[in-house]
């Protein structure tokens, strides 16, 4: 696109009408390597943990493929988790993936590996901003993840709103969020909501990371009485819990959480099995 202007979706899918699961999040290109602990001090990474990158990470990507054995993975949370749900559900197009890449050979590798697996990848093409990538540090069977997140923090509200990405959205029975998406566009997270809520569909977010609690609430709970399923693992919950002044303890902020208002009400109780038989 000549005038600098973010180009509109990704080559459309033959299979949009087969859509149940859609996802909206950053897709990033992972550089993952097995480091030691002195790598880890050096960039201020914590494991079990992940941030964005600032200035002082920008020459951690180069520097980390230079001293360690690096492998190149299609990846972000929402997308991997995307591409993980379309393996369990089989049939190619049964779910779909929406977010931001760059104009470049990252962001086609990324749209291959992804419709290679099936998923219907409807991205907004960014002319301008490479595609994200994330390094993806491991020791000790633990991870550490610093995301620079270029093309993925570029995506538009504008984009949803395409005839392309609301077919898939109108087709589509459960849409899944990665909590990282509230720093990038919480205007299209509440959109979905929204739609959810009319339809009477499934809306389901992960907390991703102890800063979107601490850093990101207010976007956070603009979304929360959308949501359906919450997925967050011990130190987000209890971070989750703090923020909300509900204190640390799991099982008190798992049920608070359960208690907040829904914007289509609280769904209806299952049915109750028959009386055995005598």
């Amino acid at each position: 696109v000549g005038d600098g202007q973010p180009s509109s979706c990704s080559e459309k899918h033959p299979a949009m009408a087969d859509t149940k699961l859609i996802g909206f999040g950053n897709p990033l290109l992972d550089i993952s390597a097995v480091v030691e602990q002195d790598v880890l001090d050096k960039w201020g990474a914590k494991l079990n943990d992940a941030i964005l990158a600032e200035d002082k990470h920008k020459p951690m990507y180069a520097e980390l493929a230079e001293s360690h054995p690096v492998e190149y993975i299609a990846g972000g949370a929402t997308q991997n988790s995307i591409r993980v749900a379309q393996w369990v559900m089989g049939k190619p197009g049964s779910t779909a993936f929406v977010g931001c890449v760059g104009k470049d050979q990252f962001g086609d590798k990324l749209e291959q590996a992804a419709r290679g697996d099936g998923v219907n990848a409807a991205y907004m093409k960014h002319p301008e901003t490479p595609t994200g990538t994330c390094a993806v540090l491991v020791k000790g069977g633990e991870r550490s993840l610093v995301a620079n997140l270029s093309a993925a923090n570029c995506y538009e509200i504008s984009h949803y709103e395409t005839a392309e990405i609301q077919e898939l959205v109108t087709a589509a029975n459960i849409v899944y969020c990665a909590g990282f998406f509230l720093t990038v566009s919480p205007p299209t997270m509440i959109a979905l909501g929204k739609h959810v809520a009319e339809k009477h569909k499934t809306f389901c977010l992960n907390l991703s990371a102890p800063f979107i609690c601490q850093f990101f609430k207010d976007p956070l709970l603009s979304v929360m009485p959308y949501v359906d399923f919450l997925f967050g693992n011990e130190s987000e919950a209890a971070e989750f819990g703090k923020a909300m002044g509900w204190g640390e303890e799991l099982d008190v902020v798992a049920l608070k959480a359960a208690a907040m208002p829904k914007e289509s009400g609280s769904p209806p109780p299952p049915p109750r099995p028959p009386p055995p038989r005598r």
